[in-house]
């Protein structure tokens, strides 16, 4: 074994040696390749405890990447998502001023309408709308548990509960644990539209004219800006006759500012009344106006519902994904200082056993 270290040791003082050619007795004799010293790299031999973390480097910056991608598609998609509530505006603002004016016309106390009357609650129908997909935070889960709470409060005061559940993500969930109370299941894209929202309102008129539900909720998520959300739960039916007039509006516009994100929140009063003269002959009777008016006045509501629930899950992803992306910057950070002292001390080692050869020589 002595043999072996000291025929090592002799190899490594060998190499770092100076040669007879290069030191000769006279100056002239003293030549230097530069070449060869330019296309030098010097080997730093490591463990594999740094390799695996440089592999690991790599790995966080390319899920950076994509935590980032994801979230300017998030936001982009929120674009399109205030896009579209701007566009359904007009004819919200159009139908609100008709429906006020008819109210001003004929009273609100002279109506009697099946979807404007309320009746002794004996079965409550709750329609849940959550995401179709993860990767946006605590966003599902809060609207689950929401609906959860919502649901042993009804049946603690004897209650009968159906839901209808609106997205994938609340279906399973439901599906697996209160199978026995869906009656009905959607999903919930990235752009509702009103094919999908008529679609869920005529199943809730079906069943609230047909005696099969007393009362209607919708527990969604209401959207107050790209850094909070509320759960909420807002009755849909029946209907209040005073409440649709008076109904104020909110739009919410994705802006940028100091190069983030940031959202502007504008408040839209409700629409005047529309000046019907007294003298105006209606051809049918305005009480079955108002009646035919309000299953488009529901099917309005339950589109902008579903588009404020899509643009609160887009911004939780936005925040979900600019959260991640701020932990791989973190995580990217401390690795490389890692990194740095594994092959400071690979470096270290090698200077170490240099010197541990040369004085081994020299004894």
């Amino acid at each position: 074994m002595k043999l072996l270290c000291l025929a090592s040791f002799l190899a490594v003082a060998t190499a770092f040696a100076p040669s007879k050619s290069f030191l000769g007795n006279s100056p002239a004799t003293h030549v230097v390749d530069n070449r060869s010293h330019a296309t030098r790299r010097g080997t730093i031999v490591m463990d594999g405890k740094a390799n695996a973390i440089r592999d690991r480097i790599v790995t966080v910056k390319n899920t950076k990447k994509i935590t980032l991608a994801m979230k300017l598609v998030a936001a982009a998609k929120v674009r399109r998502a205030q896009d579209a509530v701007v566009a359904t505006r007009p004819f919200s603002e159009t139908l609100q001023s008709v429906f006020g004016g008819l109210i001003e016309r004929l009273g609100a106390d002279s109506l009697d309408l099946p979807l404007l009357t309320s009746r002794e609650v004996k079965t409550a129908t709750l329609v849940v709308v959550t995401g179709d997909r993860g990767l946006c935070g605590g966003y599902n889960n809060f609207i689950i548990k929401k609906a959860e709470k919502r649901i042993e409060d009804l049946q603690a005061q004897g209650i009968k509960v159906e839901i209808i559940t609106v997205g994938k993500k609340g279906t399973v969930f439901m599906n697996r644990y209160r199978k026995d109370l869906v009656v009905a299941t959607y999903e919930c894209g990235q752009n509702p539209s009103s094919v999908e929202a008529t679609a869920i309102s005529n199943t809730l008129l079906n069943r609230f004219l047909g005696d099969n539900t007393d009362t209607v909720e919708f527990v969604y998520t209401r959207f107050v800006s790209l850094i909070a959300s509320t759960p909420s739960s807002r009755t849909l039916l029946p209907c209040s006759a005073t409440g649709i007039e008076t109904q104020e509006d909110e739009i919410f516009q994705l802006t940028s500012k100091d190069g983030d994100f940031s959202v502007e929140k504008t408040v839209i009063p409700a629409a005047e009344p529309q000046d019907f003269p007294s003298e105006m002959i209606f051809e049918q009777d305005p009480a079955q106006i108002i009646n035919s008016m309000l299953p488009l006045y529901l099917n309005g509501q339950v589109l902008r519902m579903m588009q404020e629930a899509v643009a609160s899950e887009l911004a939780a992803r936005m925040q979900a994904m600019q959260s991640a992306s701020d932990n791989a910057s973190d995580l990217e950070k401390n690795l490389s200082q890692q990194y740095n002292r594994a092959r400071q001390a690979a470096v270290t080692q090698e200077i170490l056993e240099i010197v541990s050869g040369a004085q081994a020589l020299e004894e």
